[in-house]
């Protein structure tokens, strides 16, 4: 298991959290062009790579930020945590199918551990809004680490614990920490969306801004 001191997680603490100027753009049509939901096909993670699923919000800046990581082979955004089967965007998006969006991320252990991507995650984000980040509101919004492995478990729970103690945020954390069950790739329009749509309203003025930040704050982490 990988050791990270609390004041080390301190140091890299600086949310990128209160850069929703707007929601993401549920009621706006895709600006690409998509097939049917059934028609996107899941990935199977390759041999001696691992996955990491996280929710932070609208999955499409989850998605922008870890495929820019070194390391990071993969990015699938999706839904979990829920009890309905193969939900649709829309329905997730009234919040009543109990899923959250999120990205599926595979990775290579060998370029990017586990506790790295935990720095992403909990940098990228504000924890400590109960579902909710900036102006995208509802359960489907949570802050969620949805574990895949027991090591997975203990690390987030102890980083988690080692954050509140240190005072970084004003409030706690409320970042829920859950097995992973069924992941559900999402429609084929939510693939690399920033990247497809960079002139779209949400891209420009959330996205956009929290992708710059984090290159500023991870810039040796980075693809080259």
């Amino acid at each position: 298991m990988h050791a990270l001191a609390a004041k080390s997680l301190v140091a890299w603490i600086a949310p990128l959290a209160g850069l929703a100027l707007l929601s993401c753009a549920h009621n706006e049509k895709p600006l690409m062009n998509s097939p049917a939901p059934a028609a996107i096909a899941d990935r199977i993670p390759a041999i001696g790579t691992d996955t990491a699923v996280f929710g932070a919000g609208c999955f499409w800046c989850v998605e922008a930020v870890f495929t820019e990581l070194d390391g990071v082979i993969d990015v699938m955004p999706g839904y979990t945590g829920g009890t309905v089967v193969d939900p649709s965007y829309k329905a997730v998006c009234t919040g009543t199918t109990g899923h959250a969006e999120v990205a599926r991320i595979v990775y290579d252990p060998a370029k990017i551990t586990y506790p790295e991507l935990l720095e992403v995650f909990w940098q990228t984000h504000d924890p400590t809004t109960l579902n909710r980040q900036g102006a995208d509101v509802g359960t489907q919004y949570r802050s969620a680490i949805f574990y895949t492995s027991e090591e997975q478990r203990a690390l987030a729970e102890k980083y988690k614990a080692e954050l509140d103690k240190s005072g970084a945020w004003d409030k706690p954390i409320v970042t829920e920490i859950v097995p992973l069950t069924a992941f559900y790739p999402a429609e084929d329009y939510h693939r690399e969306y920033y990247a497809n749509n960079p002139e779209q309203g949400y891209c420009q003025l959330v996205i956009r801004p929290k992708v710059e930040k984090f290159r500023k704050v991870f810039h040796d982490k980075l693809k080259h």
